[in-house]
């Protein structure tokens, strides 16, 4: 048989002065609970007990409760629409078994009916439809349900629910006649059909009686069901906030380690990963000062420079952080996990700790905090926490936090690390291959074009013995020059060897530079022959200028070769300077300075190379194997001094200024 009338409406129908309100499931659950505990905690008489719960599911939570309520009660009735097990029955308490189409499916009632004390609770759940609900949580969702009904301590609103009940039990179960007509006898069921203007001449007519069983005349229940009610709802709101503390805690860890993932993919270098890891943690974490710095285990000490500060808090940025003499240090190092000291001035190492002493008081360290950045158990650097004001513990979650934030460091500072490593060898790899192919282009042409004048020089002087010797004269020479200039290719190949290998023995000592200038000048200018036409050499080297302190010949070699680079790229009409002025109290600037055709800027850090050629290897108008300039520099590095170029563009000239140390 199916009920489509709903309880609370016949209710309202028959009390239309009640109203019904909104409740949230929670706070049903929460209800119930409470007027279940009222019978628990009553007296000896026996109360009516209905409940109706819209399926199966909803009692299962329930009965356990309900056995013990019946142990109490004989008049016990649990309603529901069956989904597995539940049927009529009579094992503990009266059960009954409604259709799933009936309305009852929808609605939610209690009714607890004693002699001295009356409450109900009767509500049909109100649907309310939720947007995006794929997106939400379903445990939040379920307890966000809304009901429509009424929950009261009336005794007559609580006699009418439980006459509606029992006449719907009958329904479903007739054979329970007998036992719910003893029900209304015993609980004067029968004051409930009184109209509501009788019951409103009792109002104006005091009856002792009737206040009495209208009202909870026993102040103990009134007061255990406000302390069970209390008590649920507060421990709902305390599950409820753990569970929100958790999310927060769990969103939280979740955002920082997806900051530094971030971070990972948008930047290689590892010192933006820091900075942000840096900030995010302290702010996250509430902190003092959070201090990330990269270190190995057998550092010394650090210089801090990533740092975050709470306001009003001494700054270590740029300071000296001492490690090995910190037992905290090397205690995080040796175990490689964190140690945690949550007040420092109670702890043992630290009070016993001279160096530990001194720190925590001078930095204000009340909490300390260190955890190690490993990778495959090598200490890549160190997470410091210090709280400065408080003693306030961090939860484990919090340093569970830091420990997650430590390992996502670890590996993008050895992806950093590999990155950086990587890109050194590409480039490598690139300034070898450049050097290959200029090695072949060099060699073809500097070293085949010179053989195959001499060669056709020798066969001409072979094959004609009748030449005449004016004719003769010619050949040889022009053999003999290009001979040479094959040996001083060769003679830079192994120079620039001998430079690089590290095996050149320097004969440093005292030298006058405008003596090493007039030698190179005299080199420059007997190279020049009589068929070579020079520029203009201007020397401004002062004799008041202090003795240098280098290897004399190398010093030449230096000289000669970038005052015939400038000559070489000079034209005769142009001018060659070289000058040189003390730069500091320790080194002399030597300037050789050209009106030749300049450098372009996108060139000038790389002039210096081997083999480089602004034209190219193959199609440069004037000679040479473009080892020159990065003898030069091999030279100036050996004496510990430096040098550079500097041009203003294209046919502009050039500058070529290098240094000497001073005596």
């Amino acid at each position: 048989m199916i009920v489509p009338i709903s309880l609370l409406a016949e209710l309202l129908q028959a009390l239309p002065h009640l109203r019904a309100q909104i409740y949230f499931k929670s706070s049903m659950t929460a209800l119930s609970h409470a007027m279940e505990d009222l019978v628990l905690a009553g007296s000896d008489d026996e109360p009516l007990v209905i409940a109706s719960f819209q399926q199966e599911r909803f009692y299962r939570h329930e009965a356990h409760r309900y056995r013990r309520i019946a142990d109490r009660s004989s008049q016990v009735y649990v309603l529901s629409s069956p989904e597995t097990e539940f049927k009529n029955s009579s094992e503990h308490h009266e059960t009954v078994a409604f259709a799933p189409e009936d309305t009852l499916s929808k609605e939610w009632h209690l009714v607890v009916l004693g002699q001295h004390y009356s409450t109900c609770l009767i509500c049909q759940e109100k649907f309310v439809p939720i947007d995006n609900h794929d997106d939400r949580d379903p445990l939040l969702i379920d307890q966000a349900r809304r009901f429509e009904g009424i929950w009261t301590f009336d005794r007559e609103v609580s006699c009418k629910a439980a006459e509606l009940l029992l006449d719907k039990i009958l329904k479903y179960r007739p054979e329970l006649t007998e036992k719910i007509d003893r029900a209304r006898t015993t609980y004067n069921l029968a004051k409930a059909k009184k109209t509501r203007k009788s019951a409103a001449s009792k109002a104006t007519k005091p009856d002792k009686s009737a206040a009495k069983d209208s009202k909870i005349p026993n102040p103990k229940l009134s007061d255990a069901f406000t302390e069970r009610l209390v008590t649920y709802l507060q421990s709902g709101q305390h599950k409820l906030l753990k569970a929100y503390s958790a999310i927060a805690a769990q969103e939280r860890k979740e955002r920082l380690i997806n900051l530094i993932t971030t971070a990972m993919r948008q930047s290689l270098n590892p010192q933006e990963i820091v900075e942000v890891a840096v900030q995010e943690l302290g702010t996250a974490l509430s902190a003092s000062r959070c201090l990330i710095y990269r270190c190995k285990a057998t550092d010394v000490s650090v210089k801090i420079d990533r740092e975050f500060l709470r306001q009003g808090d001494n700054s270590l940025l740029n300071q000296t952080w001492p490690l090995q003499e910190n037992p905290i240090f090397r205690d995080a190092v040796a175990r490689q996990e964190r140690v945690y000291i949550q007040d420092t001035a109670q702890d043992p190492l630290i009070v016993n700790t001279k160096f530990l002493e001194k720190t925590v008081k001078n930095w204000q360290i009340i909490s300390w905090l260190m955890v190690p950045v490993l990778y495959h158990g090598r200490v890549l650097g160190m997470v410091e926490m210090h709280q400065c004001r408080s003693t306030s513990p961090w939860e484990e979650d919090e340093i569970a936090l830091v420990e997650a934030i430590a390992t996502q460091l670890g590996a993008a500072l050895i992806q950093a690390e590999t990155y950086a490593n990587l890109e050194e060898l590409n480039q490598q790899l690139e300034a070898l291959d450049r050097t290959r192919s200029n090695l072949i282009a060099i060699t073809g042409h500097e070293l085949r074009t010179p053989l195959s004048t001499i060669q056709v020089c020798l066969e001409s002087l072979n094959s004609e013995p009748d030449m005449p010797q004016e004719l003769r004269q010619i050949m040889l020479e022009t053999a003999l020059g290009d001979a040479d200039r094959m040996r001083k290719l060769v003679q830079d190949f192994l120079t620039l060897s001998h430079l690089e290998s590290g095996r050149v023995k320097w004969n440093v000592e005292s030298l006058t530079l405008q003596e090493c200038v007039d030698l190179a000048l005299s080199s420059v200018r007997s190279r020049g022959g009589v068929d070579r036409k020079l520029p203009q050499i201007i020397a401004e080297v002062s004799e008041e200028l202090p003795l240098v302190q280098a290897d004399g010949e190398w010093l030449v070699e230096v000289l000669s070769k970038l005052l015939d680079n400038a000559c070489k790229f000079t034209t005769p009409q142009g001018s060659v300077t070289i000058r040189a002025q003390c730069s500091s109290s320790q080194m002399v600037e030597v300037l050789v300075a050209d009106t030749g055709r300049g450098i372009e800027a996108s060139s000038l850090k790389i002039v210096f190379d081997r083999f480089y050629q602004e034209e190219g290897a193959l199609r440069r108008s004037a000679g040479g194997t473009g080892l020159g300039l990065a003898i030069c520099k091999q030279i100036v590095a050996g004496w510990g001094g430096k040098i550079w170029a500097d041009s203003p563009g294209k046919d502009r000239g050039s500058e070529f200024h290098f240094t000497i140390p001073i005596v």
